[in-house]
């Protein structure tokens, strides 16, 4: 942090207790936001959290909708809760002096806040984009879609800058809700570790004698289990020596195979489960997600740490972490179990392909993957934004046009 950002003071906004939604795909993201924030820009404090009756309301609205009516309601994004965020959010704004105002995910917090202090949105997807991709913003009711596309809306017309994780979100921002391009800009997350291994031993790292298949993820059907079933036994009838490791689930009883192996969940704040997560970066040859749908996924940017190559989906965000060719390979949203098989076959069985693709996976993790990337990325953005002198002359993570 140099003298002109040390002086700034954040206000990061988010409804949620960082300590109640720790099985929260955000909730990693979040904590490494503000550290690389508090390292990069300036001194953070937490407008958070906001706890409401309104917030009760919203999910008995859902319960009774969902059994009258069959139908969803987003019980955390609609008018009710989002203009009781503002209130109380207004209210401890005015408390303290701040500089600027950084929402992750914070559409409803900022949708119809009243404010001087310009506002940040960071965001991995808008709602449009979500409606009928996510489960959790599939068959809602009309009033719901109608209070989601509202409050996207507004947030965007609030925000002094937009920071999209990929070109995929930012398109929609200005595309679907018509966001001025010059206020928008995409910067990737980061991976959430703290300690990556050095670069030499990642790069170092050699295939094992059978190609060994990572799974991650809590969802079997919606992360691509099921293809990444089909792709260890397509890699078999192909005459390659394979196997499946699945962490963080059970897969379904149907899913048997003498070569898969399942380890249900391991915990990152132990530190022994710690360490054998990070063994299976370490001693697996591709990181296999036929992702279903995926807005940024953080344990692509994990991987690359290690040196660990990709086989995924090109859907959603995907694109905005992988790059063909340089850290790992997406296939075809229709793709099946044959077709990653037969990527992954000529990737393992070239050594020097394989190796080139470790040490490209590795150089993707130290220049934009990681959250010093991020964070020196929005702190340029933010000195801006404050007319302050920015660290570099131009920002190179980012863009201010997609």
């Amino acid at each position: 942090m140099n003298d002109e950002t040390e002086h700034i003071k954040i206000a990061f906004l988010t409804a949620f207790d960082l300590q109640e939604i720790r099985s929260w795909s955000w909730a990693g993201t979040l904590y490494h936001m503000t550290q690389a924030l508090e390292k990069h820009c300036g001194e953070v404090s937490y407008i958070g959290p906001i706890h409401c009756w309104e917030q009760l309301a919203a999910k008995i609205i859902r319960k009774g909708s969902r059994l009258l009516l069959k139908k969803n309601f987003a019980s955390y994004h609609n008018f009710l809760v989002a203009k009781k965020y503002a209130k109380v959010a207004a209210q401890r704004l005015a408390e303290r002096s701040f500089d600027v105002i950084i929402a992750p995910a914070g559409e409803p917090e900022i949708a119809f806040l009243e404010t001087d202090i310009p506002i940040v949105l960071v965001e991995d997807a808008t709602y449009g984009l979500l409606l009928n991709y996510h489960q959790d913003y599939s068959n809602l009711l009309k009033r719901s879609i109608y209070e989601l596309h509202s409050i996207e809306s507004l947030a965007i017309k609030r925000a002094s800058v937009i920071v999209s994780s990929s070109a995929w979100a930012a398109q929609s921002a200005i595309k679907d809700y018509h966001a001025d391009e010059r206020k928008v800009h995409v910067v990737p997350f980061g991976a959430s570790f703290e300690t990556p291994p050095p670069k030499e031993i990642a790069q170092a790292r050699k295939k094992s004698g059978r190609c060994r298949l990572l799974f991650v993820g809590s969802y079997w059907l919606r992360k691509g289990g099921d293809i990444a079933f089909e792709t260890l036994l397509s890699l078999e009838e192909k005459g390659v020596q394979a196997e499946l490791i699945v962490c963080g689930l059970t897969p379904p009883s149907t899913f048997l195979h003498e070569r898969m192996r399942v380890i249900p969940f391991l915990d990152k704040k132990d530190e022994r489960q710690r360490k054998e997560f990070e063994h299976l970066y370490m001693s697996s040859d591709f990181l296999l997600l036929p992702t279903r749908n995926d807005c940024t996924p953080i344990s692509f940017c994990e991987a690359n740490a290690y040196g660990l190559p990709v086989i995924t989906t090109n859907t959603g965000g995907v694109a905005g972490v992988i790059r063909d060719g340089e850290n790992g390979f997406m296939l075809p949203y229709s793709a099946r179990g044959d077709e990653y098989a037969e990527v992954i076959a000529k990737v393992y069985q070239d050594d020097q392909l394989y190796s080139e693709l470790v040490r490209s996976s590795r150089v993707a993790y130290d220049e934009r993957l990681n959250w010093d990337a991020w964070g020196i990325a929005v702190t340029d953005l933010i000195t801006q934004l404050l007319g302050r002198e920015s660290r570099t002359s131009t920002p190179t993570r980012t863009t201010g046009s997609v």
